[in-house]
């Protein structure tokens, strides 16, 4: 049984497509290759641009996925212009976020047993409000606590044992 309402998913279904709409137009006028794939996941549209062999979409990502930040917030405002809602849509590219989400667990359960291990706070490096859910979760599972401290661009996650 799924935590989502047929209402609900049918309209983060529509968000999806809507948004598909947009990145279709987006990759046709920038002449780039890429599958677009739509799924609901949790209260969520997920979006992913995919590369197909004769692409390559990492321009769409940037350095250090700013590009893909801004694009996804592009592709929110275009979903919530089609269905009326506010989007809380995920945009991935060519898997980027995926295995930013992968390497950021790694990197949480290193802090994790060092915390463990000392007994004393230990301080990610800053990362972005999705960043840091990320690691809170991870945290949480791992049942220690967590908590951000200081200003953006530099908040950061500081784990705690108790």
């Amino acid at each position: 049984m799924s935590d989502v309402s047929t209402e609900k998913r049918s309209l983060l279904e529509q968000e999806g497509d809507a948004a598909a709409d947009y990145l279709e137009g987006l990759l046709d006028i920038a002449d780039l290759d890429g599958d677009i794939d739509i799924d609901v996941e949790g209260n969520r549209a997920m979006v992913s641009i995919v590369e197909v062999k004769s692409g390559d979409l990492s321009h769409l990502v940037g350095d250090k996925g700013e590009v893909l930040d801004s694009l996804q917030e592009l592709t929110r405002l275009a979903a919530a212009r089609e269905t009326g809602e506010r989007s809380r849509l995920m945009l991935d590219v060519a898997g980027h976020r995926a295995q930013r989400r992968a390497d950021l667990v790694e990197q949480a359960k290193v802090a994790i047993a060092e915390a463990q291990r000392t007994a004393a706070p230990v301080s990610m490096p800053a990362m972005t409000p999705f960043e840091r859910k990320i690691v809170h979760d991870a945290v949480a599972d791992a049942g220690l606590v967590s908590g951000s401290e200081g200003e953006e661009p530099n908040r950061r996650v500081v784990i705690r044992v108790s």
